[in-house]
């Protein structure tokens, strides 16, 4: 399948990266989003972003662009890729309803970071449709997409991801499906256990992400990287890790907690482990 139309649905930071690789394959895509203004908010990301790599020596901004259109409500495609908040409710949800409207034979992914595809599967009648596409952020700049087959997933649909994540210009890599998959599994607990660091008094924030940066080479400091994805998305995830794999070592720090308690959310909220005013 070519995936010629695809609809994505979460117009945030993770759902308009999504929108913006598809459309520069030159793919149709559908951008939805229930809440007001938030697909306005996505398409002006995207300008800027699109804007930077066109004067990179990238495709004209307004060409991508003009491939992506608002849709007021879910609406039959070849593909659907989820990408709202990560709640299983909210998910389960929204799978059941683009079951009814998404032809058969149509695809239906997940971008969640955690939750299992196997009980996203089984809320349609077409699990074997039903795959995660784990994309990371930022999305244009990334290359990893982690592939996760639910306990249905088919051999063609998981085929037809990796393919189409091979054409989007990323490198896909298979999971099977445990909590937090791979990426999840391994990261959380590391930026868990920074946040204990900070908690306990081991060190100031900056100390403890320039020792990460600077000994271990890594781009951004766990903390940091924290407040990038979101601090209530890595509770989160945290959560769906301790629920599903019942050991104590993957609940979340009291700190992160208390932080997410007073709205402390990391970049999208102005102020996480540091302040972005």
């Amino acid at each position: 399948m070519s995936f010629e139309r695809v609809l994505v649905v979460g117009a945030g930071q993770m759902g308009a990266g999504i929108a913006q690789v598809v459309a520069a394959s030159g793919r149709e895509v559908l951008l939805h989003d229930p809440f007001p203004g938030a697909v306005e908010r996505g398409l002006a990301g995207m300008r800027k972003s699109l804007e930077r790599l066109e004067a990179k020596g990238g495709a004209p901004a307004a060409d991508v662009l003009g491939r992506v259109k608002e849709s007021a409500d879910l609406v039959a495609a070849d593909l659907m890729i989820e990408a709202i908040v990560e709640d299983r409710a909210a998910k389960e949800e929204l799978f059941r309803k683009a079951d009814t409207v998404l032809p058969d034979g149509a695809i239906l992914a997940s971008n969640t970071s955690s939750i299992p595809i196997t009980t996203l599967a089984a809320v349609t009648t077409r699990p074997e449709c039903v795959i995660g596409m784990h994309f990371f952020n930022p999305v244009p700049m990334l290359e990893l997409v982690e592939v996760i087959r639910g306990l249905q997933t088919s051999d063609e649909t998981a085929a037809e991801i990796v393919q189409l994540a091979r054409d989007l210009g990323k490198v896909p890599a298979e999971a099977h499906d445990f909590p937090g998959f791979v990426s999840n599994r391994i990261l959380m607990p590391f930026l868990n256990e920074a946040a204990y660091a900070l908690m306990e008094g081991v060190a100031e924030a900056e100390a403890i992400d320039t020792i990460a940066k600077l000994g271990f080479a890594h781009p951004l400091g766990p903390l940091a990287l924290a407040d990038l994805i979101g601090l209530d998305t890595c509770v989160a995830i945290m959560d769906v890790l301790h629920e599903g794999l019942g050991n104590p070592k993957y609940a979340p720090c009291p700190l992160l907690r208390q932080y997410v308690a007073a709205g402390r959310l990391g970049r999208k909220s102005g102020r996480g482990f540091y302040d972005y005013a």
